[in-house]
Formats: C-alpha cells, structure tokens, sequence
C-alpha cells in the first residue's frame, strides 16, 4: 500500500494581498515522489488559503499522513524589509508538531537551503531535510521515514544522528536533459492566474546553477556554480502545454540569469515564434549579453518586460560588488532596450561598501542617464533601490564584519542588512531623485528644480 505524503508551502509573503506565485519546489518534489509509484501525494500552499492555519489542520485530518513535508521558499518578503518569514514558519513547524505528533516531518525550500544546520537545531519537530534539489534524494528519505527508519546517508540530506544534526553537501549534479515537466494535477495552476494583479504567478525553471561571483548572492549556494540547460524544446512543451491545459499567458522564467548562455534563450524564443504561441514572458538578464538582434527577438516572442539587476551605481561599486560590468555597458544596454519599447526595470543597490557623497552624486548621474534614454519611448518602468541582505559565505559578509557592520554573533537568520549609519539616507535622497524623474516622465512634467536647504544656505 502507498504511504501518504501532504507537502505543505509554508507562508512565503507579508500579508494576502501580495502577489503570489504558483510554488514550483513543492511541486517538483511532489511528482517526484508521485512518479515513483510509492506514494499519494496531497500539496497543500498555505499563500493560497484564507485561514492558513485552519485549513492546515483540516488538510491533516483529511489525509492522515505518514509523512508530511514542509517547504520555506523565501526568507523574508525582499524589499528592504525586516519581516522574517521564518516567523510564520516556526509557527507552521509547531502547529503541524501539536496536530501530528507522531508524524515525521522533513524539510527543504530554497531558504531552508541556506540555513539547514541551523533551521534543524532551531526546530527540535523536523525529523530530516532536503538541501538543495531533490532528484536523487527526496525518494528514499521520503520511504525511510515513512517506515519509521534511519533517513538515508545521501548527498543534500540533513538528518540527526547521536543526539546531532549532520548534513550531507548537496551535490548539485542533476543532469537537466533529464528534467521533466512538472505535474500540475498535483496543484492545478488556475486558481493562481486570479490572484495577481502585476507579477506573473507561473514560472518555468530553463537552467539551474550560476557561474558567476556576485559579492552578495547566494544563487551558487542554492543550485551549484555549473549552469545546466534544459533542453530548449522541452521548456517551449511545457509553456504550450499551460497555455492550452489551464490557459496561462503569462510566464516569468525563473533562471538566475535568463540570457545566459544567450543561444539557449534565443533557441527558445525561435521556437516560440515557430509555434506562434499567444504568451508573454518575462526574466532577469544581464546586460552585456542583450544585443539589438535577441532584444528584438525576445520582444517579438513575447517578452514582456527586461527585468535587470546591474546593481551597481557607480563603476567603484560595480566593481566591488564583483558585476564584470561597465557603467558603459549599462548604458548600451538601456539604449537597445529603449528602442524595443519594452518596459524595462533596473534593480540597483544602495549603501554598498565604499558609498560617500562622491558615489551618491555617480549613482545620480547614472539615473539621469538611464531615464534620458528611456524617455522617448517611455519604457522605463522603474528603478528599484535595495539594500544588500548580508548573506553568510558572502564577499559582503567578509566586508562587513572587517568594517564593523556586524560582528561573529549577528545572527544572519533574520534580515540584516549592509547599511552603516554614515550613509544611511542616501538610500532615501536617490528614492526622491529617481522617483522624480519616473513621475515627470510619465506624466510629462518638467523636472521641479530642487530649492536650496536654508543649512545650504548659510
């Protein structure tokens, strides 16, 4: 007889009125363990009820499971905020521990990913885990504790061993040309086209893994430093196969880097075009790979908004955020893309090592640079300011304990973030300069000329 396994989203946004997204990890582990025959999988994503926690335990009632899986995508709700999701989260652990105390319970999610040794000691009622992705492992540690036996000594399994945790590094090997699509009965997308009002809630995975060594991203950790392509065809099957089963025409491709290798995106959009699928689509590139030939191929293939991530604002910051980019190449890159007409949204960080008046008075040139070239066609969307989250393992975690910003006991569980008090509102004044410009542009108004302080003055 199968055992039966509810997987459970855990709360993965601030409040219900976010934009939310239809939670791939679930998914893929849940046909996983569909597909191997040994199972009944029932997936449960608390974002999409009105009263998670009631709906939790009357999903528990029902199915009576055996095993139950929970999944923490998201550590806190991004956007500079200090809300930690790992509240929620402790919350979910503990009422799933008093309504099945005799249940095992396993863990993973790309978040749980980041912090499983701690997460493990943190909640005394999560049996195992799964770190990183879960095709060679979610299988055999799901049937172990399903029979009540010793989880198995797999790489990406955490489990506790004589009183301790012991983690297996995840071996990030999966070979993508083995992917198959997801199983979407297991969770049927349509109640999740309802729900957003701006973000596309389904994404489609294309790769997995970056190469590259951002001073503040943690990517490499969560799917390895090797990228691996899915087959082109394959990812184009699967749009199709939403478009026509459920009706989804919106999709963002939740790659780190969307263009990169560039011939894998533009075989995709090809075949796109070839199919004459009625999509739109969107992704986060990288600049100095968008040419004027693929930027009109992606817009013709749907693309409907460039989403990038240069970060920094001056080339002092490009360079210590270790970007491989030029303040030039930002700016090649806004031009192709003004010309598409496509809206496009720059994500830029604020505060960075080294930020001073100098680099606050680059980033506002940068900006002006950005919005005279977009302003012809309109196409800027907006530009994003963030704060950089101090990740551990990070170049910006070695910079902030040698500058003072944190010390060896700040805890990085919870949102910290690189923000010395010398420089702290300069985040606020580009808000207001950006912000400015965004709004003459679009309304066309003249540019207000900024008064003079009266401590200016004196």
């Amino acid at each position: 007889m199968k055992s039966k396994v509810l997987l459970v989203q855990a709360i993965s946004m601030e409040g219900l009125d976010i934009e939310r997204v239809y939670p791939i990890g679930i998914v893929t582990l849940g046909t996983l363990l569909h597909r191997s025959g040994q199972f009944d999988v029932t997936i449960f994503d608390m974002n999409m009820a009105q009263n998670p926690y009631a709906d939790l335990k009357a999903q528990i009632d029902e199915v009576q499971p055996d095993v139950i899986g929970i999944s923490l995508r998201n550590l806190d709700p991004l956007g500079n905020r200090t809300t930690s999701l790992i509240v929620p989260f402790a919350m979910t652990v503990r009422f799933i521990h008093q309504f099945a105390p005799d249940t095992p319970l396993m863990a993973g999610g790309t978040a749980f990913t980041l912090f499983p040794e701690r997460l493990m000691t943190d909640f005394p009622e999560i049996a195992a885990g799964v770190v990183g992705e879960a095709e060679h492992n979610a299988v055999p540690l799901t049937l172990a504790l399903s029979e009540r036996e010793t989880p198995p000594d797999l790489p990406g399994i955490i489990r506790r061993k004589d009183g301790a945790v012991h983690l297996n590094p995840p071996a990030a090997d999966f070979d993508m040309k083995d992917y198959k699509q997801i199983d979407r009965t297991l969770l049927s997308p349509e109640p999740y086209l309802k729900v957003n009002k701006y973000v596309e809630s389904i994404g489609i995975e294309t790769k997995r893994g970056c190469c590259f060594h951002c001073g503040y991203c943690a990517y490499p950790k969560l799917s390895g430093r090797c990228m691996r392509l899915r087959d082109p065809i394959s990812v184009v099957d699967e749009i199709e196969d939403l478009n026509k089963r459920y009706g989804v025409t919106r999709f963002h491709l939740t790659d780190s880097i969307v263009n990169f290798p560039a011939p894998h995106l533009d075989t995709i959009c090809e075949e796109l075009l070839r199919r004459d699928l009625n999509i739109h689509w969107s992704g986060f590139f990288r600049e100095d790979l968008l040419t004027r030939e693929n930027a009109k191929l992606y817009a013709d293939s749907g693309c409907e908004s460039f989403s990038l991530s240069p970060d920094g604002l001056c080339q002092k910051h490009l360079d210590m955020l270790k970007k491989h980019l030029t303040v030039d190449q930002i700016l090649d890159t806004a031009r192709v893309l003004a010309d598409t007409g496509i809206i496009a949204v720059y994500h830029f960080l604020v505060n960075v090592p080294g930020e001073s008046p100098e680099t606050v008075a680059e980033a506002k040139k940068l900006i002006d640079a950005i919005y005279g070239i977009h302003a012809g066609t309109k196409s800027l969307g907006t530009i994003v300011l963030n704060l950089i989250r101090i990740m551990p393992g990070t170049k910006i975690e070695r910079l902030a304990l040698e500058n003072g910003v944190i010390t060896a006991d700040t805890d990085l569980l919870y949102p910290v973030f690189y923000d010395p008090p010398a420089m702290r509102t300069s985040r606020y004044e580009l808000e207001v300069y950006h912000q400015t410009r965004n709004i003459a542009m679009w309304n066309g108004f003249d540019l207000p000329k900024p008064m003079h302080s009266s401590k200016e003055n004196s």
